[in-house]
């Protein structure tokens, strides 16, 4: 089966406005389509909501910015996309399994972190990068556009 051109379009939307704020009413009016049937769909063809991947999306991205250590928490949650740093480490913590800045010492290798934490960090993190590599491969899947073959009489 081939991936559905609508959830493909709206992945392709969040892609690009993902450090903007993207909400579901936007979605509803950009694509009009309804907002349960776009919610629904989503779900159906990827298992994860559209918050969920939006909020995936952005947590990861800000996993690169935690190797700066110079870089604060509130700048990095800003550069993600979440518009307090409170509600960034909440969704972070969610979906990592410890706060940001737990986070940051496990990818500079802080020696004073339990081996189950970096466990629990790596899990969750090769969990999202699974999420993303299905969303990818789903982007990929769409239907080839069919030509339309003109008779030569229209020529």
């Amino acid at each position: 089966m081939f991936s559905n051109k609508l959830v493909v379009d709206i992945l392709t939307y969040i892609n690009k406005n993902l450090y903007k704020k993207i909400s579901i009413s936007e979605l509803e009016k950009f694509f009009h389509y309804n907002r349960d049937y776009i919610m629904r769909l989503f779900k159906r063809e990827l298992g994860i909501t559209i918050v969920e991947y939006i909020n995936i999306k952005k947590v990861y991205s800000s996993i690169n910015l935690l190797a700066d250590g110079d870089c604060s928490l509130l700048k990095i949650s800003i550069l993600s996309g979440f518009y307090s740093q409170e509600y960034y480490s909440e969704i972070f913590k969610k979906y990592i399994g410890c706060s940001p800045s737990i986070c940051r010492k496990f990818i500079l290798r802080d020696i004073n972190l339990s081996l189950k934490t970096a466990n629990t960090i790596s899990k969750n993190i090769d969990s999202i990068q699974q999420k993303l590599k299905i969303v990818d491969k789903y982007m990929k899947n769409l239907e080839p556009e069919t030509k339309t073959k003109v008779l030569s009489i229209f020529k």
